[in-house]
């Protein structure tokens, strides 16, 4: 029997009594849906996943986004983007310096994500045994309904230049990227979406921004949009609409990428190691 227990903060839900293993019913599985957009952020702990099994409940959401950055998935499964700092034989399993910022995943292409299923498999721990590498997640739609209402009459209809190359080539603790290629660059130009966008399932209203990969406001004079933007982004992450996630390896959690941004927390270094694996759904264009 599946039950919920809140995090207290804006947005997530553990659910319990869920074995993501095992097959799902037609009933269980569009439950664990609705509880996920009222939430927002929802995680099961302790599961035992296979890859395959990683990949297999991911497409009962639907289709599945293949990540640019073809050397970060895991050998055989294009559909797994990994995230860790593990090098083995001099080379990365996976991206080293991912989430640093605020951001919403693949916010910069046409049609950003739908959401994303995170995996735990290996956790740092400090030496007291407290959990390293947490996540932070806010809530966009509570962002929103905090605005003043002025503020929600002046971005409405707005858009903002979401930028991939922004996010790229940001200073990170890794050290700097290699460059794109011509053809990671021709798959991520520059796109514009909906300042204030709407969940195309409920219908929430949410604060599309984030430090990582929003650029500009279009059509506002530099000193006047940037300004805008630097308030909405700061806003954004403000506590009160924050929850911070604690890593046990076997979580499996799923964040909106409408309703949500997210960023690491790194407060580890080799030879603590962590190792994470995620899919992401393929989403709809902004509105």
């Amino acid at each position: 029997m599946i039950t919920v227990r809140k995090t207290g903060a804006a947005l997530g839900a553990e659910i319990l009594g869920v074995d993501l293993s095992q097959p799902m019913d037609d009933a269980t599985f569009p439950h664990i849906v609705a509880l996920w957009h009222e939430h927002e952020v929802v995680f099961f702990r302790d599961q035992k996943l296979t890859p395959d099994q990683h990949v297999a409940f991911s497409r009962r959401f639907g289709e599945l986004e293949l990540h640019v950055r073809k050397d970060c998935c895991r050998p055989g499964y294009h559909e797994l983007f990994v995230v860790s700092n593990i090098v083995v034989d001099g080379k990365p399993i996976g991206s080293q310096d991912a989430g640093l910022f605020w951001h919403s995943d693949l916010c910069y292409l046409k049609v950003p994500s739908r959401g994303s299923l995170f995996y735990a498999l290996e956790v740092p721990h400090d030496a007291s045994g407290k959990a390293l590498g947490d996540t932070k997640f806010a809530s966009a739609t509570a962002a929103y309904n905090a605005l003043p209402e002025d503020t929600r009459r002046k971005i409405a209809g707005l858009k903002a230049v979401q930028s991939y190359k922004k996010g790229y080539y940001r200073e990170r603790n890794a050290g700097p990227r290699k460059p794109l290629t011509p053809e990671q660059e021709a798959k991520t130009p520059d796109v514009e979406h909906p300042i204030v966008r709407t969940h195309p399932f409920t219908g929430k209203k949410c604060l599309f921004v984030n430090e990582g990969y929003t650029a500009s406001i279009a059509g506002m004079p530099g000193t006047e949009g940037d300004a805008l933007l630097n308030r909405l982004i700061e806003h954004s992450t403000k506590p009160q609409f924050v929850y911070r996630h604690s890593w046990r390896v076997g979580d499996f959690l799923l964040w909106d990428n409408c309703l949500v941004q997210h960023q690491a927390i790194t407060d580890y270094k080799l030879p603590l190691r962590r190792h994470m694996e995620r899919t992401t759904l393929t989403g709809t264009a902004p509105f």
